[in-house]
């Protein structure tokens, strides 16, 4: 894949060179285009260090356009990667000027172009720019971003460009070699343990890390489809442009799916959920003040079976995460539960069970087809998980 990354003057182009790197690490093959105001910011020779090719920065370079250069240029590209793009270039897009090499490639190109819009949160927000915005979404730009957090300028909120190593993943979407086998559907998972509050300061859970349910939402991403994850409380981040509605309780999580199942094409329960919640959440914290501690439970809804049995559901995959037995409690789950597909592993093997980062799969779906996912990472075993759900969509 070919890949021309355009830098405009932003202060965000200080992580260009680490895109660059991060793209070249996948084998793409990088040319990089500046703006003039992008040249006060980093220098051109850092990017050609990085992407081992000569930087482009002028419309009108002799030598370059004796060959037409900005023409080649706008040929040889898979795609055009613009990050960091400013308000004043997006301004520039949405009114098709091509008054620099920059505006002047992508008009040229017949290839795909995404932007990673990153400026002050204000400027972000202003009518303007969000009206360029939806004009560059009508000409099937696509939009990377941006991201919340602190900013150059001081203030915190959505105006940041996307982080390198996310920007060169999403990249992967429009490889030609890379099938979308998932394209056009949307998936919604569940990750994570859930905590039932006992008082303000305990709480129930379990040792779920949430890691493979963030593995499943990334491949499932990166096949093409809209992803929603629906995570409990963990520690991980999430890659990618992937919608993600942090949970704390079994009845949050139920309340979150059910709003947002209306449209899916796969609901897929990777969440470790707590059975029981205590019947009543004590206002204070209880003192220790006795040698034993009694508490009344009751059952939490099962999330999955909500889903199944709707009227016009979903393809629905479940997991069965067992001691013992573990493919007879697995084919029962499947019944029981009214699923498609069952993915059955053994949490007792603490190289493959909670927090370990490789997992093995027995995936049983009611046509009593059984796939063994030998031992491998989590990413691996996320990456055949989600071709083998694709394979039995119609």
């Amino acid at each position: 894949m070919k890949i021309l990354v355009g830098i405009s003057g932003g202060i965000a182009a200080y992580k260009s060179p680490d895109l660059v790197r991060r793209l070249k690490e996948s084998e793409i093959e990088v040319r990089v285009v500046m703006t003039k105001a992008a040249t006060a910011f980093i220098s051109p020779l850092t990017l050609q260090a990085v992407s081992g090719n000569l930087v482009s920065t002028d419309l009108l370079d002799p030598k370059a356009e004796g060959a037409m250069g900005h023409i080649e240029l706008a040929r040889w590209a898979d795609l055009i990667l613009i990050a960091p793009a400013t308000a004043d270039l997006i301004a520039r897009l949405a009114m098709g000027m091509a008054n620099d090499l920059l505006s002047t490639l992508c008009l040229a190109s017949a290839a795909p172009i995404a932007i990673a819009p990153a400026m002050n949160l204000q400027m972000w927000a202003n009518a303007a720019t969000q009206d360029n915005i939806q004009q560059l979404k009508q000409r099937d730009f696509t939009i990377l971003g941006p991201d919340k957090g602190e900013q150059a300028c001081g203030e915190k909120g959505l105006g940041r460009m996307l982080e390198p190593l996310q920007l060169a993943a999403e990249c992967k979407r429009f490889d030609q070699n890379h099938k979308l086998t998932l394209a056009g559907k949307k998936i919604l998972i569940t990750a994570g343990p859930t905590r039932e509050a006992i008082d303000p300061v305990r709480y129930l859970s379990n040792h779920s890390s949430g890691k493979m349910g963030f593995e499943i939402a990334q491949a499932a991403y990166l096949a093409g489809a809209e992803v929603t994850l629906v995570a409990g409380p963990v520690s991980i981040e999430t890659q990618y442009s992937i919608k993600r509605i942090d949970v704390t309780s079994a009845l949050q999580m139920q309340q979150q799916v059910l709003d947002h199942i209306a449209d899916q094409d796969v609901f897929i329960g990777c969440a470790a959920v707590a059975d029981y919640r205590v019947s009543e959440i004590a206002k204070h914290k209880i003192k220790k003040n006795n040698q034993q501690l009694v508490l009344t439970m009751v059952e939490n809804p099962d999330i999955i079976s909500s889903v199944s049995n709707l009227e016009n559901r979903p393809y629905c995959v479940g997991f069965a995460a067992e001691t013992i037995d573990l493919i007879a409690h697995a084919r029962k789950k499947l019944i029981t539960k009214n699923l498609d597909m069952i993915c059955a592993n053994d949490v007792s093997d603490s190289e493959i069970g909670f927090n370990s980062d490789d997992n093995k799969l027995t995936i049983i779906t009611t046509d009593d087809q059984v796939n063994e996912l030998e031992k491998a990472s989590k990413s691996n075993i996320a990456f055949q998980l989600v071709q083998l759900i694709s394979s039995h969509l119609k």
